[in-house]
């Protein structure tokens, strides 16, 4: 199936659009031309949320220039790893039951 993947658009028809689309057959990623009514195509989010982080970085250069600061780091940080915890457990004692023969 196809709901939710990424395409490119290659071709605009009345009610539709060509996307191209990729899509895995057994071992090997194949690239496929298929038509999607428009009701169905909505724009990737990705794009939208690039052009924000490059307006915001843009501005905080603009806001340390005027203030006369160096000029902010705007890359992108790695989360880095989560804040360590102990974990508390209570301690069982288990005993052996003693062998008995079943004869």
């Amino acid at each position: 199936t196809y709901h939710g993947r990424t395409g490119v658009i290659w071709n605009v028809t009345k009610r539709a659009v060509g996307v191209l689309v990729n899509k895995q057959v057994g071992g090997r990623i194949m690239a496929k031309k298929i038509h999607v009514r428009v009701e169905h195509v909505t724009q990737s989010a990705c794009r939208k949320q690039f052009l924000d982080r490059v307006k915001a970085n843009d501005e905080a250069k603009v806001a340390a220039k005027a203030a006369g600061q160096p000029k902010p780091v705007t890359k992108r940080l790695v989360r880095g790893p989560k804040a360590g915890f102990q974990v508390r457990t209570e301690t069982v004692s288990v005993a052996p039951i003693k062998y008995e023969a079943l004869y």
